[in-house]
């Protein structure tokens, strides 16, 4: 089927344009938010990028929305309202984030709404989010397996996360001093460049990585011997998830979703600190058990959030949507071919966005 969806939340994305499908990406010459497009990524030639000024009337056959706002972006670029019923364009609403206002009370934006299915990427989500008459599913998260990457080579801990010193406490930012009592830390990703002065630790103690290209960013985190992920209140970070598929054994806070997708054999899981610290500094000094402990990681992460079930879970999912709409069972539409619209003829723009851990 043609699916059109917006560049929103990168590593999610990489993962959900390897299907069996057409993937139309709005792109525009400013970039940003709303036309961001490939953003120079290694994907698929199936996914296109569109002009958002082509997409009127065109023969679309599904709209994966991520933002509220997307809903009625989407129907003014296809001149169709989106739901249920003649006339109107198929929707699925994915739900990549855990409530953030009036926790366990939070009404979700689409709950009035039950011509639009709600797909949460995790049971968590699905549990916290009270989405009234909106149909719902849950399709856990896949990842492109970056390989057996892990050497813990430094004895150190790496850290991946996007603009820490922001998020605060969302984050556990707070947390870092207490982990690097165990072992330096090496932090991965954007808007950490004042963490030094936030935590007061010296380089000695903390190294400021920063944003680096995916693969580039595997590899490097997979020379840390031990993947710490001290996030307190996250959907599930993907950076987790690959880490583990890379190899390396984890150290996390037991919040949200990592209670699931974190097995006991991987490593450390507790909401007790001191617990955790002195895992993570039994695990620095035992290269052993961290590469035993990485095995058992990348093993299970692979089973239970490898690309093949991702994909499969979600061809279910839109084709019952397709065919019979948001609350039919999953079943496969029949393919159908579209016309080909107005590529963008444009300059890869730079991959500035990154999916937060």
């Amino acid at each position: 089927m043609t699916i059109l969806l917006w560049h929103v939340h990168g590593g999610w994305t990489d993962a959900f344009v390897r299907g069996d499908h057409e993937y139309l990406l709005p792109t525009t010459r400013e970039g940003g938010a709303w036309g961001l497009g490939r953003a120079g990524r290694d994907w698929p030639d199936s996914v296109t990028e569109v002009a958002p000024e082509s997409l009127h009337d065109a023969d679309v056959d599904l709209v994966v929305l991520q933002r509220t706002e997307e809903l009625a972006e989407a129907e003014r670029l296809l001149g169709r309202p989106l739901g249920r019923g003649p006339g109107r364009v198929p929707a699925v609403f994915v739900e990549h984030n855990t409530p953030r206002v009036a926790v366990p009370d939070s009404r979700h934006p689409l709950a009035e709404r039950d011509d639009v299915l709600v797909v949460h990427v995790t049971h968590f989500n699905a549990l916290f989010w009270d989405c009234g008459d909106a149909p719902t599913t849950v399709v856990e998260h896949g990842v492109v397996d970056p390989g057996p990457l892990y050497t813990g080579e430094l004895a150190r801990l790496g850290v991946v996360v996007n603009d820490p010193v922001r998020r605060g406490r969302v984050t556990g930012t707070d947390l870092l001093p207490s982990f690097a009592a165990a072992a330096p830390l090496d932090v991965f990703g954007m808007g950490a460049d004042d963490l030094p002065r936030v935590t007061g630790l010296g380089p000695d103690r903390l190294e400021v990585v920063g944003d680096l290209p995916t693969r580039e960013l595997h590899r490097r985190l997979a020379r840390c011997r031990v993947y710490l992920h001290p996030i307190r209140w996250t959907s599930l970070g993907l950076s987790l998830i690959e880490a583990m598929q890379a190899g390396m054994p984890v150290v996390a806070l037991a919040t949200t979703e990592a209670l699931r997708a974190v097995p006991p054999d991987a490593g450390a899981l507790s909401t007790d600190l001191d617990e955790l610290v002195r895992a993570a500094r039994e695990l620095i000094a035992d290269p052993d058990a961290a590469r035993a402990a990485g095995e058992a990681a990348r093993t299970h992460a692979l089973e239970r959030f490898g690309l093949a079930r991702f994909l499969t879970d979600w061809d279910a999912v839109l084709g019952g949507v397709v065919a019979g709409g948001p609350r039919a069972a999953p079943g496969r539409p029949p393919r159908r071919r579209t016309d080909r619209l107005d590529r963008t003829d444009r300059p890869a723009i730079p991959a500035t966005e990154r999916t937060p851990a």
